[in-house]
């Protein structure tokens, strides 16, 4: 007895006692011993001379309705020619075995009974010799079992190594889909991938346009300029769209829920096709993933799983290129916004100069210290320096050294790690390393404590920082632009600023002039902060009087060009009509000489708010001589609404005045 057949017996005999586990070890033994058992076709051909000599058969084959009779695998001279289909048909309708003579063929005998597989459903296995023993039929019936729980354990491995090389193709897909971050080339690539792994002719990835109540096909193969729009309740990729599950048809134009729309304009024909909805990490619709015309036959339950897994990496990948795209969007925008806002304005022969310099310097790496008074708009300059370089694309960290303790400095700067000290709850970056190949602007250097400086003065010169309670040296590439309003020479000299520090800052100096040295620029600053500010107030650009402009240019303005801005700001939102006049700036430029209301800080905004409109009321009326008409006209407003307003601002007057003013009108 052959070892093939002692282990057919091992598998026959723990059919017969009904035990499954030793089936399953059994039939592993069996397969595992064959050639190539990985193949359906090549262990029949290998077994079934084993099965058809115990029991002296000359020939066996099984024979599979499709629906017309093939040959799945035979042994011997007595083939599917020599079968009579009705035999054949009559054992499987009856479902029972056969035995008797072969018609045609005298003293050759038929043993037929079919195969007991779930993956061979409708198979017959048949024996034919010259004569076989008395109990070949429960011996055949029992050979089909054994051999139908081969065949079936053939299956599942296959179809579970099939599983694992999907998996692998789909987790390699992951790994080059990480790799790119752009819309349109991810899906390019998405639909190549697909079609591979899939083995079908073409793949669109359909992005929901849900405001426009539309799908936007990517990549549209075939169709002009490769981009192609359709509404959301078109054809199968629309009720996958609205359903949110996936469809499979299998003859396209003989299915009521596809569209030939498609087809008719690219001139493409679809046979069958699978669709899968694309859902987001928060469950969120993006759209459908269809792929078309498998090569070979239909899509399968197997292609509908595999396009369902692939779908959760692409919708994933898809959400973070998008979202990528859209912080990108949103940066560069912001860059563009802050890169206007901080143009430096002005025509005088400093300022053209200052320009110059700047753009010089931003194309550089340098150092760059700047002095000034205060209010001469250092930070502007340092983000100029900024956002005209390579740089502007990364952060701009702007901290005021003179605002931070020496305790707080080291943290602050250079980040701390959880538990480093008593607050410290989490790790935290410090401003070196969150301006990582960005620029770090620090104002107010001159007024650092000694102990600040020493330790970034050693940041500047190892380029690397330390977490407080850390250990690890991390590397850092930020360039550093420093401001102070204070004589730093003068510091130095006097031994409050390190010199070995002050050198290292002061690579290259810029020197802000004031802005009573730069009086031909008072007039442009003043306009360009009028007309930013009356945006905000939501009114009219505000023109100036000669008047107001030959006030301007006389101002001293010790607080600089801040000081014009802030005054500017309080013009844009108060002065009453269209053209700023010299009496709108008079009391602003002038408070000494006009007791012009100032609120404590101490109060809120709305309070500080209110007490200005009441002065600035009381102000108008005073300039009318108690005219109520007349104020409310300076103003801008009906006399009601100015009555309305005084009282909504608790200015008790304003039942008084009111009062006056219909007793007169009662008079007349």
């Amino acid at each position: 007895m052959s070892t093939k057949w002692i282990l057919w017996q091992q598998v026959a005999q723990s059919i017969q006692a009904d035990d499954g586990v030793r089936v399953l070890q059994a039939v592993e033994q069996v397969v595992d011993q064959a050639v190539l058992a990985d193949n359906a076709a090549e262990f029949l051909r290998d077994q079934l001379p084993e099965l058809a000599g115990e029991l002296a058969a000359n020939s066996v084959g099984i024979f599979l309705r499709n629906p017309d009779w093939i040959a799945l695998s035979q042994h011997g001279r007595v083939g599917l020619s020599e079968m009579p289909k009705h035999l054949l048909m009559d054992v499987l309708d009856r479902d029972a075995g056969f035995v008797g003579s072969l018609e045609g063929v005298p003293g050759t005998y038929l043993v037929a009974t079919p195969l007991r597989s779930r993956s061979h459903t409708g198979a017959v296995l048949v024996f034919a010799g010259r004569s076989f023993p008395d109990d070949a039929l429960p011996s055949a019936m029992l050979m089909s079992k054994a051999l139908g729980a081969c065949l079936d354990f053939l299956a599942r491995r296959s179809q579970s190594v099939k599983r694992i090389e999907q998996l692998q193709s789909i987790l390699r897909i992951s790994l080059n889909l990480s790799a790119v971050h752009e819309t349109e080339p991810l899906l390019e690539l998405i639909a190549k991938e697909a079609t591979r792994l899939l083995d079908c002719d073409r793949a669109s990835i359909f992005v929901w346009d849900k405001e426009q109540h539309e799908l936007v096909a990517c990549p549209a193969l075939g169709v002009e300029g490769n981009s192609l729009r359709i509404p959301d309740n078109t054809g199968v990729v629309g009720e996958v769209i609205h359903s949110g599950v996936s469809l499979r048809v299998d003859d396209a134009y003989n299915d009521p829920r596809f569209s030939r729309k498609v087809d008719s304009t690219s001139g493409y024909k679809t046979r069958n096709l699978l669709c899968a909805p694309l859902h987001g990490t928060n469950k969120k619709l993006l759209g459908a993933f269809e792929v078309i015309n498998k090569n070979t036959g239909s899509f399968s339950d197997d292609d509908e799983i595999t396009l369902a897994d692939l779908s959760l990496q692409v919708a994933v990948a898809l959400q973070n290129t998008r979202e990528r795209e859209s912080l990108l969007r949103s940066h560069h925008q912001l860059t563009e916004q802050v890169t206007k806002g901080v143009t430096i304005i002005g025509d005088s022969p400093a300022m053209q100069a200052m320009r110059s310099t700047i753009r010089r310097l931003a194309a550089t790496d340098l150092p760059v210290l700047i002095l000034g008074e205060s209010g001469t708009g250092k930070e502007v300059v340092a983000q100029a320096l900024h956002y005209q370089g390579p740089r502007a694309d990364r952060p701009f960290i702007a901290v005021n050294c003179a605002a931070l303790t020496e305790t707080l400095l080291e943290s602050e700067l250079f980040g701390h790690e959880k538990g480093a000290f008593t607050d410290a709850k989490e790790m935290h970056k410090g401003k070196f390393e969150i301006a990582e190949g960005g620029t770090i602007f620090l104002d107010e250097i001159g007024d650092m404590s000694p102990g600040g400086q020493a330790k970034l003065l050693r940041v500047l010169e190892q380029k690397v920082i330390t977490r407080v309670g850390g250990s690890q040296s991390i590397p850092i590439n930020a360039r550093v632009i420093a401001a102070t309003n204070a004589r730093l020479a003068e510091a130095v000299r006097a031994k409050k600023f390190r010199e070995d520090l002050y050198f290292r800052l002061n690579v290259v100096t810029l020197d802000l002039p004031s802005l009573r040295e730069r009086a031909d620029d008072v007039l442009p600053l003043a306009e360009h902060f009028l007309n930013l500010f009356a945006i905000q107030a939501r009114r009219p650009n505000l023109q100036i009087s000669a008047d107001a402009r030959k006030r301007l240019q006389s101002h001293t303005w010790p607080g600089n060009i801040r000081e014009l801005r802030n005054l500017m700001e309080r013009v844009a939102f108060l002065a009453p009509g269209d053209q700023v006049e010299v009496d709108d700036l008079a009391f602003i430029l002038s408070p000494e000489q006009q007791n012009i209301y100032e609120p404590s800080l101490d109060l809120g905004l709305g309070d500080a708010t209110n007490g200005f409109q009441q002065d600035f009321i009381r102000r108008a009326i005073k300039r009318v001589k108690g005219n109520m008409s007349e104020a409310a006209k300076l103003l801008g407003l009906h006399r009601s609404n100015l009555y309305r307003k005084m009282r909504q601002l608790g200015m008790s007057e304003a039942g008084s005045k009111e009062d006056e003013e219909f007793a007169g009108d009662d008079a007349t």
